[in-house]
C-alpha cells in the first residue's frame, strides 16, 4: 500500500508539473519547422554520410583501427558544418584492440563445401590454414539461457563429459536445431492498431524483487529477452557480468584441451544471415577464445547431422586477426552549436558509433549517427537562433554494455554508484537519442516521465502528417538514453517502425546500406532537428523525474 500511494502522490507531482510547463511553454513555430523540412528533405546529407560511415569506413567495432578512420572523417565533417569544440573525448580504458582480416570454413570430407561465416570478435587466429576432424559437442550454456547459476552448471556437465575428447578437434558447440517455418513478415511498419497498443500504459505490478541464485528466467529466448528486460539495469549488470565469468572459464578450458576451432549457430543464422558478435572477452583479464565462428543454421545443421550417422568429417579454417594484449582506450565523438542567452545550458543528442564487425554496421547504429550528424548540419545550415548550446556525442563501446555513454555521465553528470552529481547535471536541459535501425520516426518513449507528455505532444503535433503519432509511458532498454536516465536526467529514445531491424539487419552480416531507407532517415532527421530546436528554446528546463537511488553494482 505504501508503495502504491507513493506511485499516485508522484505521478500527481507530474501532473501539475505538467500542467505548470505546459502552460509556460511558447506555441510551436511552424515557420521554423517548415524551414528544418525543406532543408533536412530538399537538402538531404543523411545518405551520403551514411555511405561514408557503413561502405566507406565500416564496420566499426570499438577500439579497431576502422573506428579510428571512421572518426577521423565524421570529425572533419562535423567541423565543415561549422560546429564548434569537435574533438575526440576518450575514456577507457576499454579493453583489447581486436579486427579480422582474411577468414574462411570449408568442408573437404566427406564432401567440398565452402560455408558462408563470420568469425566471432575476440577469438583467436589460426596461424594460417588448418584442418581436423569434427566432434559434435552441443552445449546449452550462456548460448541459450540468461540464467547464471543454470549455465554455470550446463558448462560445468559439459566440461565433464568432453574433458580429454576435444584434443586436435573442430568443435560443432550449439545444438542442431529446428528451423521453424516463416510466419511472419521479415520487412513490417507499425499499423495504427499496433501504435495505439504501444501508447498504453503497461499494468501495473509490484517492483520486481530479485534474487541472483534464484531467478525465473524462461528458457524461451523471446521471453528470456522480455524478462531481462524489465530487471533494474544493475542487475542486468550483475547477471551479464557472471555469464562474462563463466565464458572465461569455458575459453580457458577449451584452450587448455587443445580446441582447434569452434563453429557455432544461433537462431537468427539460417536463410543466408549470419549474426555475428563475440566468442571471448574485450577485457585482458580474460583469454581470447579459440578460433569461433558463426555459420547459418542450415549449414550447421548438416555438419551435425553427419557427425551423428558417424561419417568422417575434416574441415579446413583460417583466420587473421589483429589484436592487443595490453588495454587500448576508446573515445566519443563530441561537436557543439553555441546557444545564446543560456548558452551554458545543454541540450544533447547522440546514437552509438561503434557497430559489430561481420557487416559495416548501416543500421546499427550508422543510421542514427547519419541522422544526428544530419540534425546538426540542418540547424547549423539554416542558423536558427537557439538559446540553449546543442551538443551531439556520437558514442563507442555502446554493444559491449553501453560503456562510451556511461563514461561520459559518470565524468560529467554523476555516477551511479552512489549518486553523487556534478555541478553540470543541473545544466543538462535533456538528451534524445536514435538506435533502433533504419525506420522513420513514429513517437517517443517517455521512459517513465510523464511531465513530459503535453510537452513531446506539441513538439511532435507538426510531424502528424508524416505518421509521428505515439508518445508513450513505457520505458525501453538497451541504448544511450539509459545512461542519462541513470543519474536522473531526462534521457528519450524514439519510437522507430520496425523494418526488417529484428527480423534481418541486427548485428548481421546483413547490416549495409541497402537496408536503410532514405525517406525514413530524412523524415527521422527533421523530426529531431525540430525537437531539438524547440528543447533548446523552451522557456523551462526539461522536467526531470526523482534523481534514482545509488546502484551499488553498476559500472
Amino acid at each position: 500500500m505504501v508503495h502504491i500511494i507513493g506511485t499516485m502522490r508522484t505521478y500527481l507531482g507530474f501532473f501539475v508539473l505538467a500542467a505548470t510547463v505546459a502552460c509556460a511553454q511558447d506555441k510551436v513555430d511552424l515557420n521554423v519547422v517548415q524551414q528544418i523540412r525543406t532543408e533536412a528533405f530538399d537538402n538531404s546529407k543523411v545518405m551520403d554520410t551514411l555511405w561514408h560511415l557503413s561502405d566507406l569506413y565500416g564496420p566499426r567495432l570499438t577500439g579497431s583501427p576502422d573506428l579510428s578512420e571512421a572518426a577521423d572523417w565524421a570529425t572533419k565533417t562535423l567541423e565543415s558544418y561549422g560546429l564548434a569544440n569537435v574533438h575526440r573525448e576518450k575514456w577507457g580504458p576499454f579493453g583489447r584492440s581486436w579486427s579480422a582480416g582474411e577468414y574462411r570454413v570449408e568442408m573437404t570430407e566427406p564432401r567440398f563445401e565452402e560455408f558462408a561465416t563470420a568469425p566471432l570478435a575476440w577469438s583467436k587466429g589460426t596461424d594460417g590454414p588448418v584442418s581436423a576432424s569434427v566432434i559434435y559437442a552441443p552445449l546449452g550454456g550462456p548460448m541459450r539461457t540468461y540464467d547464471p547459476k543454470k549455465y554455470r552448471g550446463q558448462i560445468e556437465a559439459w566440461k565433464t563429459k568432453y574433458k580429454g575428447a576435444l584434443r586436435g578437434k573442430i568443435v560443432l558447440m550449439t545444438p542442431e536445431s529446428k528451423i521453424p517455418p516463416a510466419e511472419k513478415p521479415e520487412f513490417e511498419r507499425y499499423s495504427d492498431a499496433q501504435l495505439m497498443d504501444l501508447a498504453r500504459a503497461p499494468e501495473p505490478h509490484a517492483l520486481l524483487q530479485v534474487d541472483l541464485d534464484h531467478l525465473d528466467i524462461p528458457d524461451d529466448p523471446q521471453q528470456a529477452r522480455d524478462y531481462m528486460s524489465s530487471l533494474p539495469p544493475d542487475v542486468r549488470e550483475q547477471i551479464f557480468d557472471a555469464r562474462d565469468a563463466e565464458r572465461a572459464k569455458l575459453n580457458q578450458f577449451l584452450g587448455d584441451e587443445g580446441v582447434v576451432a569452434v563453429i557455432t549457430s544461433d537462431r537468427r543464422a539460417h536463410a543466408g544471415i549470419l549474426s555475428a558478435e563475440q566468442a571471448g572477452g574485450y577485457d585482458p583479464k580474460y583469454p581470447l577464445a579459440p578460433p569461433t565462428f558463426v555459420v547459418t543454421e542450415e549449414q550447421y545443421n548438416r555438419l551435425a547431422r553427419i557427425v551423428e550417422k558417424n561419417i568422417p568429417e575434416k574441415i579446413t579454417v583460417d583466420l587473421k586477426v589483429k589484436t592487443s594484449d595490453a588495454p587500448v582506450d576508446s573515445f566519443n565523438i563530441v561537436g557543439e552549436i553555441p546557444g545564446g542567452a543560456k548558452k551554458d545550458e545543454i541540450v544533447m543528442i547522440g546514437g552509438h558509433f561503434d557497430s559489430w564487425h561481420s557487416a559495416t554496421g548501416a543500421t546499427d547504429n550508422g543510421a542514427g549517427s547519419a541522422v544526428m550528424m544530419e540534425v546538426m548540419r540542418v540547424l547549423k545550415a539554416l542558423n536558427l537562433k537557439m538559446d540553449r548550446t546543442v551538443r551531439v556525442a556520437l558514442w563507442t563501446g555502446e554493444e559491449e554494455g553501453l560503456l562510451g555513454s556511461k563514461a561520459y555521465v559518470k565524468q560529467h553528470f554523476g555516477d551511479p554508484e552512489t549518486m553523487k552529481i556534478t555541478d553540470e547535471q543541473a545544466k543538462l536541459c535533456g538528451y534524445f537519442n536514435l538506435d533502433n535501425g533504419s525506420g522513420k520516426v513514429r513517437g517517443v518513449y517517455l521512459q517513465g516521465n510523464d511531465a513530459m507528455r503535453p510537452i513531446f505532444r506539441k513538439w511532435l503535433e507538426p510531424f502528424r502528417d508524416l505518421g509521428v503519432t505515439t508518445i508513450t509511458i513505457r520505458n525501453t532498454g538497451g541504448t544511450d538514453h539509459l545512461s542519462f536516465d541513470a543519474v536522473g536526467l531526462p534521457g528519450f529514445q524514439f519510437i522507430q517502425d520496425p523494418l526488417d531491424y529484428e527480423t534481418i539487419t541486427h548485428h548481421s552480416d546483413m547490416d549495409t546500406y541497402d537496408h536503410a531507407v532514405p525517406g525514413d532517415l530524412m523524415q527521422a532527421a527533421a523530426v529531431i532537428a525540430a525537437v531539438v530546436y524547440d528543447a533548446a528554446n523552451n522557456p523551462e528546463m526539461l522536467p526531470r523525474k526523482p534523481l534514482p537511488k545509488p546502484h551499488a553494482s553498476a559500472k
